[in-house]
């Protein structure tokens, strides 16, 4: 017991202090330091932006933006911005009115693998913008409630679906292939080509007509990655590329400029939002056991849960399972049973029923195979058809016909007589083949 024991805390202590493994999930968690985190762009945000509050969010961008709006107005709003999009021509065509903006200006960021809105949130957002405040918003997969508004569609690059397949199987970034991404008028001091991973630059934004977006960064296909579009006195920084603002990127030398020559676009002086609502959700809703710390009667529930199952575990386990007995399969008893009644027959003088069942099941063998039904073996014609249709000579035949009329009309068949039969059967059936 004591080796056991020295085993067991030996294991222990070897999982303990093993190196964990890289975990390659891209998270965009400002808190996270694994390689697709945001624990150095987040940390470097005061350099960035010198003597602006910066502040994370936690709620959906309405209820940021719109400091009156109560959770259940706000869904209720949602619904109405809905029902005024999908009916333009109905009663419900008109949106709701909605609080004011909060009157401080800002700039809010965001950097997420998905951007995703309500129609409520686009509204607020792009009026929020047309104050004369910004956003940034770096993402492989916008939602179509904003894109549509601004003009803009965002595709895939297609020669890369392999690459990409690759890396999110979470075994690492590829690195082995780049890309060149090229910035329109870098700001000063910034080089204006950089090589990114092929991996990291997944999409390309496509401007509709009337678009008013301005390309700030191509990728090597001149493919636009990184736009400005003016809303009202403000305007929205849109990129493809949130891999180029992770811990992996900003801490190689060579590719950490390209997210601080994009960031150096939005404005200073202002306060910066920066959003943790869609990549952890609401503050306090982290945990999967939220519900029942909320509520006395769900934590009592799970409490006599637990101790009722490890009741049950503990009497459960002291008793002793009853021994499964095992069943032998039925034997096969139909040889034993034709052997008993054969016997049975043996035992009488008399052979005349075994005699008739052999010729009956001869003449059954003889309709079915030579296809006649009525069968008549006391007929000239019927023995002539026979012996064609087997191939068997016309006195076999007669003489087999004789025998089984013998062995029909005699009032005892003895074993010599039986075995007559069955020879005169069998060489008819050997004749035939």
């Amino acid at each position: 017991m004591l080796a056991l024991g020295v085993l067991f805390v030996a294991f222990v202590t070897v999982e303990y202090f093993r190196p964990q493994p890289t975990n390659w999930r891209p998270t965009f968690i400002n808190r996270d330091k694994i390689p697709y985190g945001t624990y150095v762009l987040f940390d470097q945000l005061p350099a960035l932006f010198p003597g602006q509050l910066i502040s994370t969010v936690r709620l959906p961008i309405a209820s940021q933006l719109l400091p009156g709006l109560s959770p259940d107005a706000a869904l209720d709003a949602a619904e109405q911005f809905s029902a005024a999009e999908l009916a333009p021509d109905s009663t419900l065509a008109q949106p709701p009115a909605l609080p004011a903006l909060r009157p401080d200006p800002g700039t809010y960021v965001f950097i997420n693998d998905y951007f995703n809105c309500s129609r409520l949130d686009r509204d607020a957002l792009l009026r929020y913008l047309s104050r004369g405040n910004a956003a940034f918003i770096a993402a492989e997969h916008i939602t179509d409630v904003l894109l549509d508004s601004l003009g803009l569609d965002v595709r895939p690059a297609q020669e890369l679906d392999s690459l990409l397949e690759l890396r999110r199987a979470w075994r690492g970034p590829v690195s082995n292939q780049t890309t060149r991404v090229t910035l329109v008028n870098p700001p000063a001091g910034a080089q204006r080509t950089y090589r990114l991973p092929a991996t990291e630059v997944p999409a390309y934004f496509v401007a509709h007509q009337g678009s008013r977006a301005t390309v700030l960064a191509r990728d090597a296909r001149r493919r636009p990655v990184l736009v400005r579009v003016p809303v009202g006195r403000g305007s929205l920084l849109l990129s493809t590329t949130p891999a180029a603002f992770s811990n992996l990127l900003l801490l190689r030398p060579a590719t950490a400029g390209f997210a601080f020559a994009t960031l150096s676009g939005l404005p200073v002086g202002r306060p910066v939002f920066w959003d943790e609502y869609q990549k952890q959700g609401p503050l306090g809703e982290q945990s999967l056991l939220r519900v029942l710390r909320q509520h006395v009667a769900l934590r009592w529930a799970l409490v006599a849960a637990l101790v009722g199952a490890g009741l049950f575990a503990l009497f459960e386990a002291r008793r002793r399972q009853r021994v499964i007995p095992i069943l032998k399969p039925l034997p096969n008893t139909t040889l034993l049973f034709t052997r008993t009644v054969a016997g049975l027959y043996r035992q009488g003088s008399n052979h005349a029923p075994i005699a008739e069942k052999k010729i009956g099941l001869f003449q059954e063998y003889l309709r079915t195979r030579y296809h006649e039904p009525a069968l008549d073996l006391a007929d000239t014609a019927t023995r002539e058809r026979l012996a064609q249709k087997s191939g068997v000579a016309r006195p076999a035949v007669d003489a087999l016909v004789r025998r089984i009329n013998l062995t029909l009309t005699a009032r005892q068949v003895s074993d010599a007589d039986l075995l007559a039969l069955h020879q005169a059967i069998n060489h008819f059936r050997q004749a035939v083949g």
